[in-house]
């Protein structure tokens, strides 16, 4: 019982100074961006009452989400800080309690805490940033002419499967045009059957014509006839304006979503690396709430005068340097340096290697 009255205690302080780290951090960002970029929408395009409402309210969450890791960091900083100063955890440790069960309610709550970062970062911030950026680009910027994307990805799914797939690489909006595409067609089983390769493709007459390209029939994984063509009619009803606004920039993209398009992206070997380093972030940022719990909680048990004013200091000092690291390591997951996967994991292993350390020393 004495030990589940301590878990509830720690749990609760942490918990309250987790909430009021969030506040606190999302005021600091929305201080520093998000007014700014409302200042400029008002002077620069007139935006409404009402759109300005709409993008603070759409642009909360993937603030919040940034939050998280700082807010647990601060949270288990101040709480250890405040238990250590009081006189509390000597207090616990001389019934007989080891450091390794005080702070486990805190390195389970950090846990937590990154799995319930995970999904909101999977279900609300994609949504969110979707909104966010229609907003922006339809209602207070006005603009209803198409501009030119990257990567254009259309599929024709029939009862839950995929029929058609069309990539091009390119959507060009001053002609018009579609460079570099690719049409493959599936059967019921989700098997390749035919596959038809452009250098271009205009629309023209309500659709969408096809120039200089290839025909492969394919059965049992195997080309069974080939054929060239001068110009083919691309069976895709869509409109390029309809084409534009489905495309999604990849912060819109659920994790699923994100797989997909990199699939669909390495059958046409393209350049994958930013859109993988977008997927394994959405893992490895919120996990940092975990690695901030094994950091925050030995470092608050280090005797101070102030606990509040040192917990502040190290926070701001620690989240400098982690996000300085998971900086870089973007860059080079980025650039292609080095293979996304690990890359977007060094500042999680250079913390979980610090925070062990901590603890082990705290421990003793």
């Amino acid at each position: 019982m004495r030990i589940r009255i301590l878990d509830l205690y720690i749990f609760r302080e942490v918990i309250m100074a987790a909430i009021f780290g969030i506040c606190a951090f999302s005021a600091v960002f929305i201080g520093s961006g998000t007014l700014f970029k409302i200042a400029r929408f008002i002077t620069d395009y007139g935006a409404s009452i009402s759109s300005v409402i709409k993008i603070f309210v759409y642009g909360l969450p993937s603030i919040i989400m940034w939050t998280f890791p700082m807010s647990m960091l601060l949270a288990t900083l101040l709480t250890f800080g405040r238990l250590s100063g009081s006189s509390e955890i000597t207090a616990m440790k001389s019934c007989g309690i080891s450091f390794g069960r005080i702070a486990a309610p805190a390195i389970i709550l950090g846990f937590i805490f990154s799995i319930c970062a995970i999904l909101f970062n999977e279900h609300v911030v994609p949504w969110a940033n979707t909104a966010y950026n229609n907003v922006v680009y339809f209602e207070i910027q006005g603009n209803t002419e198409l501009k030119s994307q990257d990567h254009i990805i259309v599929k024709e799914i029939q009862n839950d499967k995929l029929q058609r797939l069309v990539y091009a690489r390119e959507y060009r909006a001053g002609d018009e045009t579609l460079q570099g595409v690719t049409m493959q067609e599936f059967n019921d089983d989700g098997k390749l059957t035919h596959v038809e390769n452009a250098a271009f493709a205009e629309w023209k007459n309500d659709v969408w014509i096809m120039h200089e390209g290839i025909i492969y029939d394919i059965s049992d994984n195997e080309r069974t006839r080939t054929m060239r063509f001068e110009t083919q009619t691309l069976p895709v009803k869509a409109s390029p304006r309809q084409i534009v606004r489905e495309q999604k920039r990849p912060e819109e993209l659920t994790m699923k979503e994100l797989r997909a398009q990199i699939e669909i992206m390495k059958t046409q070997y393209a350049d994958t690396a930013k859109l993988e380093t977008e997927l394994y972030q959405r893992i490895t940022v919120p996990m940092a709430s975990l690695i901030f719990a094994l950091i925050g909680v030995p470092l608050g048990l280090q005797p101070t005068r102030n606990a509040s004013s040192m917990g502040f200091a190290l926070s701001v000092i620690i989240i400098f340097i982690y996000y300085s690291i998971m900086t870089l390591s973007n860059a080079l997951a980025r650039g292609g340096i080095v293979e996304p996967f690990y890359a977007v994991w060094i500042p999680n292993i250079v913390g979980l290697i610090f925070g062990s350390l901590l603890i082990y020393r705290a421990s003793r």
